[in-house]
């Protein structure tokens, strides 16, 4: 086993329309308005970006992002990740009962030296860092889905 690759999904129901919903996801620059972990989006170009992201633990990761996907008909946005995270992540969003379903998913391997290091002791608290970082998301997608 790879201590230091991580597969995610996360799935959240939201009680907007698909293309209101999708619409907020594929603007990646934007998520620091509504979502508190992600301190700063820098754009370089309309595909490419640096985040700054930092959630309860004390450390935050830097992460150049290139849109390799962006389907609004499929309402599907990926990209490909580089820096502290090396790997893809995608959103897709489906109507689901009154509302929609949008579904994250995300294959990376750390590249920060320091949780290399604590890759074995750290994983689980990793993942719950990560989880503890995709619920706040949500709470913000949902305050944000309010104002619109």
């Amino acid at each position: 086993m790879d201590w230091n690759h991580y597969r995610f999904m996360s799935t959240w129901d939201l009680p907007a329309p698909p293309d209101t919903v999708y619409a907020i996801l594929e603007q990646a620059d934007r998520y620091p308005c509504w979502w508190p972990q992600f301190r700063a989006v820098a754009t370089a170009d309309g595909t490419t970006g640096t985040t700054r992201i930092r959630a309860f633990l004390p450390y935050e990761l830097v992460v150049t992002v290139r849109e390799s996907r962006r389907d609004p008909r499929a309402r599907v946005v990926e990209a490909v990740l580089g820096g502290d995270l090396v790997g893809r992540a995608r959103w897709t969003v489906t109507a689901h009962g009154g509302g929609s379903r949008a579904v994250y998913e995300q294959e990376v391997e750390v590249r920060r030296r320091l949780m290399r290091l604590l890759a074995v002791p750290g994983r689980p608290v990793f993942r719950a860092n990560h989880a503890l970082m995709m619920r706040a998301g949500r709470r913000g997608l949902l305050g944000r889905l309010g104002a619109v």
